[in-house]
């Protein structure tokens, strides 16, 4: 899947949305350890935040992001999807339109 076919390179809304959204719950310790300790937050309990955005996100909300942790993101980061409630959410709160109907309905 290209940038320009996946929504989230071109969003950020959901690890832009919450200091206590990307918060460990789950995971393994052996997962955690292999997020860069950077990006963990004094609490051990969830990513480091600068305000409500996750410090592993890069780029600009609404224009072309990343996570710099992809591979080894949490769980609350894996099962937010494009186009859930939560998704939604946070694109509402930045301001960002709808997803295209050609995404959502799998026609990408």
């Amino acid at each position: 899947m290209t940038a320009t076919e996946n929504p989230c390179q071109s969003c950020g809304a959901c690890c832009s949305y919450s200091s206590n959204w990307p918060r460990f719950t789950i995971e393994e310790d052996a997962a955690l350890d292999l997020i860069p300790a950077k990006f963990v937050n004094d609490r051990l309990s969830g990513m480091r935040c600068d305000g409500d955005r996750c410090m592993a996100l890069t780029g600009s909300i609404g224009i072309a992001t990343a996570c710099g942790i992809y591979e080894v993101r949490p769980d609350v980061c894996r099962t937010c999807m494009p186009g859930d409630a939560e998704c939604l959410m946070a694109r509402r709160r930045f301001g960002l339109g709808e997803l295209p109907a050609s995404f959502l309905s799998g026609d990408h």
